[in-house]
């Protein structure tokens, strides 16, 4: 796996140190975890509970909710794309959490061989024979997170690299505080790119969605 680190701001880089994040907060959840165990994808089909869960490498972590500004930017940015899909007649489809992606490796596919599921904020899909009634299985092309100080150490750390091993091509972080983006493109080597920042009078660009411009100005009024 990469050691690479993505390029971020300081201001950001001094949030995650501040989140001191365990590997899963459980509070009232009829859901025992055992701390000693990994888990499957089989494992979290049985959880049938309201909580929202994500498994990194058969590690489970909780979910917190989105705030209105985290759902609003989401909203936007997830309009964007599809209207620029629909606009162009293309063949990509997007997601808005909850979704889940499976991210199995060596080809192990069965429910019980997979250690990796992620909600990603958004996602774009354009293969189709990734997608099934359960959701996402495989690399996503695109994949977008919004960043908040409970998420900020997982979305730039723990998620940057399973994004990166998993092959998707295309990484946006957003940054709502600071009214910018960072965009890490997938490289023939396998890695993330450094990375690009584009700030608030900044347009973003996308590889995946060849021709796809976005204002931030217009991301982020209101």
């Amino acid at each position: 796996m990469s050691k690479q680190k993505p390029k971020t701001y300081q201001q950001t880089e001094e949030q995650i140190s501040a989140v001191n994040e365990p590997a899963a907060t459980y509070g009232h959840s009829p859901v025992i975890i055992n701390p000693d165990k990994l888990y499957s994808y089989a494992d979290y089909l049985t959880w049938m509970d309201d909580k929202r869960r994500e498994i990194y490498n058969g590690v489970v972590w909780m979910m917190s909710g989105p705030n209105r500004i985290h759902s609003l930017l989401s909203t936007n940015i997830a309009a964007f794309f599809k209207w620029f899909v629909r606009k162009e007649k293309g063949q990509c489809e997007i997601f808005h959490a909850p979704f889940d992606v499976r991210l199995p490796k060596e080809s192990k596919t069965r429910d019980d061989q997979i250690y990796t599921v992620v909600q990603p904020d958004i996602c774009v899909v354009c293969d189709s024979s990734k997608l099934d009634d359960k959701g996402c299985i495989g690399a996503p092309d695109l994949v977008v997170e919004v960043l908040s100080p409970s998420t900020a150490k997982k979305d730039l750390d723990y998620k940057f690299h399973l994004y990166e091993e998993a092959g998707v091509r295309e990484y946006w972080v957003v940054y709502p505080d600071m009214k910018a983006v960072s965009v890490f493109t997938l490289e023939k080597n396998g890695l993330f790119d450094p990375g690009t920042t584009y700030e608030y009078d900044a347009i973003v660009p996308s590889t995946v969605l060849k021709g796809l411009k976005i204002e931030l100005k217009e991301l982020f009024e209101g």
